[in-house]
C-alpha cells in the first residue's frame, strides 16, 4: 500500500505542474490589465508602469513562472493584488465552507443514489426502474442555477420552511473554529441550536449540488449491479438458497458498487466547478465566491492560488478513491 501511495503521489507532481503552467499562461492572456484595475480608472499611464513594475508585470513571462513556482514551494501564494491580503489566509478562510458544501452533496448524493440504483437493477424494466432512468436523465439535464433559484422560491420564499442564503443565522453565530465545518464545529461545542442553524443553511445548497451528482452514482450503480447480477456465483449462491436480500446487499452490491464510488472521486471536481454557481446564488461564502470576486477584479494571485488548491483536492481526493478500491475489491488491493 505505501509503494502506491508514493507512486501516486509521483504522478500527480507532473499533473500538478502542468496545471500551474496551464493556468498562469491563461491567465497572462486575458486581455484585462491587473496594473490598471489596481491603478483605477483615473490613474495616469506613469501611474500604471509604476504598479506594473512594483509587481513584476513587466518582466518576462517565464520569469514570473519561476519566481511563483519559487514561491508556492515555500508554501507562499502571494498577496492578492486587489485587497494586498495573503491569498493562503483568504483560501484557508474560505476553502473549509466549500468543502463542507461539497461533503454533504456527496453524502446526500451517494447514500440515495446507490440504494435507489441498486432497487431499479433488481427490479430490471419494472416501474421503478423506468422512473429511475427517467429521473436520473432529468437530474443530469437541470441547470444547476436553476434548480437554485426554484429551491429558493419553494422552500425559503412560499413555504418559509428554510433560509435563503447564509452559512448560519446570524442571530445564532459561528461555532469556535476548530475544524472550519460549521456542522462538525457545533457539535463539537455542544451546541444543538448552531448545528440546527448551519444544517438548516447547507440543506438547500446542497440538495442543489447533490442532484446531477445522485443521478449519476444511480445510474452508475444500477449498470454494476445488472452486470453483478449475471454472474455464475450469483446464480449459485440463488440456487443453494441464499435469501435474496442477503445476495443483493451483501455480495451484489460490494462487487458492483466500485464504478460508483469511482464516480464519486471524479463527482468531486465537477461539484468544485458547480458550486461557483451555487455559492453565488445562496450567497455560500465559500472558495467558489472568492474566485468570481477574483476573476471579476483581475486578482490573479488568487485565481492561480484557487486553481493550485482544487488541483491538489482533486489529486487527493482520485488517490483516497484508488484506496477505497483496494477495500472493496482484494483483487485490487493485491495490485497497489
Amino acid at each position: 500500500m505505501l509503494p502506491f501511495l508514493i507512486r501516486r503521489l509521483l504522478l500527480a507532481i507532473p499533473a500538478l505542474l502542468g496545471l500551474m503552467v496551464l493556468t498562469f499562461v491563461l491567465v497572462r492572456v486575458v486581455p484585462a490589465d491587473p496594473a490598471a484595475t489596481l491603478a483605477g480608472e483615473n490613474s495616469s499611464r506613469q501611474q500604471i508602469e509604476e504598479i506594473r513594475k512594483k509587481y513584476g508585470f513587466d518582466r518576462p513571462l517565464y520569469e514570473q513562472f519561476g519566481i511563483y513556482v519559487g514561491q508556492v514551494l515555500t508554501g507562499d501564494l502571494g498577496n492578492s493584488v486587489f485587497s494586498n491580503r495573503p491569498v493562503a489566509g483568504d483560501v484557508a478562510r474560505t476553502l473549509p465552507a466549500t468543502i463542507e458544501l461539497i461533503f454533504a452533496a456527496l453524502l446526500l448524493a451517494a447514500l440515495i443514489g446507490i440504494p435507489l440504483g441498486t432497487l431499479a437493477a433488481v427490479r430490471h424494466n419494472g416501474p421503478l426502474d423506468h422512473v429511475v432512468r427517467v429521473a436520473t436523465v432529468g437530474g443530469l439535464a437541470v441547470a444547476s442555477f436553476w434548480f437554485a433559484i426554484m429551491l429558493q422560491l419553494l422552500f425559503s420564499m412560499e413555504l418559509e420552511w428554510l433560509p435563503l442564503r447564509g452559512r448560519i443565522g446570524v442571530n445564532v453565530g459561528a461555532p469556535p473554529d476548530v475544524t472550519g465545518f460549521f456542522l462538525i464545529d457545533s457539535l463539537l461545542a455542544g451546541s444543538w441550536t448552531q448545528f440546527i442553524s448551519s444544517l438548516r443553511h447547507i440543506a438547500l445548497p446542497a440538495v442543489t449540488l447533490a442532484v446531477p451528482a445522485l443521478a449519476t452514482i444511480a445510474r452508475f450503480a444500477r449498470a454494476g449491479v445488472l452486470d453483478t447480477m449475471q454472474r455464475d456465483f450469483v446464480q449459485y449462491e440463488t440456487a443453494i438458497g441464499y435469501p435474496f436480500r442477503r445476495i443483493v446487499w451483501v455480495y451484489v452490491l460490494r462487487n458492483s458498487v466500485i464504478a460508483a464510488v469511482t464516480q464519486i472521486g471524479l463527482l468531486f471536481g465537477a461539484l468544485v466547478s458547480s458550486a461557483v454557481a451555487v455559492e453565488a446564488i445562496f450567497d455560500w461564502p465559500g472558495l467558489g465566491s472568492y474566485a468570481v470576486q477574483a476573476i471579476l477584479t483581475s486578482d490573479y494571485k488568487a485565481v492561480l492560488a484557487v486553481t493550485l488548491v482544487v488541483g491538489v483536492i482533486y489529486a487527493f481526493i482520485n488517490i483516497l478513491v484508488d484506496l477505497a478500491h483496494g477495500l472493496l475489491d482484494p483483487r485490487v488491493a493485491e495490485q497497489l
